[in-house]
């Protein structure tokens, strides 16, 4: 029977285990540690014998031994207040937590925003504290990189790292056909004068969702207008500050791609107040599809932004990483969801 706790009997150890199946130490270390070179009988041996000695392994000791943690980090670059405020955080925090459970990881969350945070995060993880880093919306310039990197921090990003392409393992979603896909429809519908409001133009989810609506607007012969692009930071505070001022410098805007949903549900009641009936008179797409998008009144038209299989996709690289294979960067597809902010044109129409 297994050695119940608080009974002041001796814990059982890796020797009580090797002398109950009838193997050697290293044979139960190397099961214990998923090694190969195990025959399957040896392998049952110490299962068995583990369910009956009660052994359990002792972290710190494993730790030791391994030099690995067994922790991860999960990194967020942005204020503290949008992890509770933009659902896509939320939704890759559990994502993450899952595909890591599913490999008997530990996560740890850490912000790092100010610049206390961050010194604090670069001495943490630069004492080997943790075995990897999963970075989430990172930003060129942010000083908390070169510090990574120089320690030689195994990293995975949420999207593609602006000058670190070649040091720094991403997974990201096809942001700038995402935002194509968004305008074109727009065109499609029959819109002429469509503004858009941006991510931080230091990330690269910022950078090519913003492309993407450029690429649309040049393939169909639209001309890009200063006045109709307003930059944002994903929060929903400068997404009604760009929508007011969107509808002073272009007051004929016909329709609006906001580069996250957070955004562009700032920015229906912002036009609700104007006057501007949403889609009767301003068509409005944004993008993410975290599950805010639904709920809001009307249902928004968005960009989904695949961040389940993002998550599972950035444990996956990260332990390869950590494994020392050469980094590399994956990208993921977008789908167009329609509902009512901008709903598909109908059948036969053609645009204005």
């Amino acid at each position: 029977m297994p050695t119940p706790p608080g009974t002041g009997r001796k814990r059982p150890t890796i020797r009580d285990v090797a002398r109950e199946a009838g193997v050697s130490y290293a044979t139960v270390s190397r099961v214990l540690n998923g090694r190969e070179w195990v025959s399957p009988e040896a392998v049952r041996a110490v299962r068995e014998a583990i369910a009956r000695t009660g052994y359990t392994a002792n972290p710190h000791a494993r730790s030791l031994a391994t030099g690995k943690s067994g922790s991860i980090a999960f990194l967020l670059t942005e204020p503290q207040h949008l992890l509770f405020e933009d659902p896509n955080f939320s939704v890759l925090l559990r994502g993450v937590a899952q595909a890591l459970s599913d490999r008997s990881l530990t996560l740890i969350l850490m912000i790092a925003s100010t610049p206390d945070e961050r010194n604090r995060t670069i001495a943490y993880l630069s004492g080997g504290h943790v075995d990897g880093v999963l970075l989430v919306s990172p930003h060129s310039g942010d000083p908390l990189l070169s510090h990574l990197v120089q320690a030689e921090v195994p990293i995975v990003a949420c999207g593609r790292v602006l000058g670190y392409e070649q040091q720094i393992s991403s997974v990201m979603a096809d942001d700038r056909s995402g935002g194509r896909s968004a305008v074109e429809h727009l065109i499609a519908a029959g819109c002429r004068r469509i503004a858009t409001i941006t991510g931080p133009q230091d990330t690269a989810g910022g950078v090519d969702r913003l492309q993407g609506y450029q690429d649309a607007l040049l393939a169909h012969g639209l001309p890009i207008e200063p006045s109709r692009i307003v930059h944002g930071d994903w929060g929903r505070a400068s997404g009604a500050a760009a929508m007011r001022t969107l509808l002073e410098q272009a007051p004929d805007l016909d329709a609006v791609f906001a580069a996250s949903d957070a955004m562009a549900a700032a920015a229906l009641p912002v036009l609700r107040d104007a006057g501007r009936r949403v889609p009767g008179d301003v068509r409005v797409v944004g993008f993410d599809d975290s599950g805010l998008a639904a709920t809001l009144d009307p249902p928004l038209s968005t960009v989904r932004h695949p961040l389940d299989r993002i998550s599972e996709e950035m444990v996956r690289l990260l332990t390869d990483v950590i494994a020392g294979r050469t980094p590399l960067s994956i990208t993921v597809p977008t789908t167009l969801v329609l509902r009512e902010t901008s709903p598909a044109p109908l059948s036969g129409s053609s645009p204005a």
